[in-house]
């Protein structure tokens, strides 16, 4: 079973700077040290994003 994502990336790397998640990332190499508080800002930051580009 394939694992998919549903953010691109560069989405997530965008969204990880803004919140100031992405050093963490970066100095931990990878997206398992996220806690899942961040990771539920981000998706809730994911959504603003879609809702904006909606009502555009």
């Amino acid at each position: 079973m394939s694992k998919r994502s549903i953010m691109s990336e560069a989405l997530k790397e965008e969204i990880a700077r803004e919140l100031g998640v992405y050093d963490n990332v970066k100095r931990n190499g990878g997206w398992g040290e996220v806690t899942s508080r961040d990771c539920g800002n981000m998706v809730t930051q994911a959504i603003r994003i879609a809702e904006k580009s909606i009502q555009k």
